[in-house]
């Protein structure tokens, strides 16, 4: 059974999607993007690295997760030489966890948001 997660904590989704959907003891995020719950994107790229990593805790918690239970993230990046700083602020958040991860460059992002990160967790 399928069950969609919705959290206030977090931005609505900005297109025809769930910010994730929980199956099989699993939690599926969507892409989260430096968007404060309000829709507001922050500015630069340590900013929203920390919103987009608090917004996915927002939707774990919702679905009965967290991060210490992320099995994979993905790492959209707009210029790869934000790599380092991200890595720095997602190494805060995750600590000794370390989960499977990919990170992407790519040509853009929804709002010119600069990092977008998903991810596959185990819910409780």
């Amino acid at each position: 059974m399928l069950k969609i997660v919705f959290t206030g904590d977090a931005p609505q989704a900005i297109g025809p999607y769930s910010q994730a959907i929980c199956a099989n003891g699993m939690v599926f995020t969507s892409g989260q993007i430096g968007l404060t719950p309000k829709g507001d994107l922050v500015v630069g790229i340590e900013n929203q690295t920390r919103q987009v990593l608090n917004n996915l805790q927002a939707v774990l918690k919702e679905a009965n997760s967290g991060l210490s239970k992320v099995i994979k993230t993905t790492i959209f990046l707009s210029d790869m030489e934000y790599f380092a700083r991200v890595n720095q602020i997602y190494a805060e958040f995750f600590g000794e966890h370390k989960p499977a991860r990919s990170t992407v460059a790519v040509k853009t992002l929804p709002k010119d948001a600069l990092v977008e990160i998903e991810c596959i967790a185990l819910v409780e």
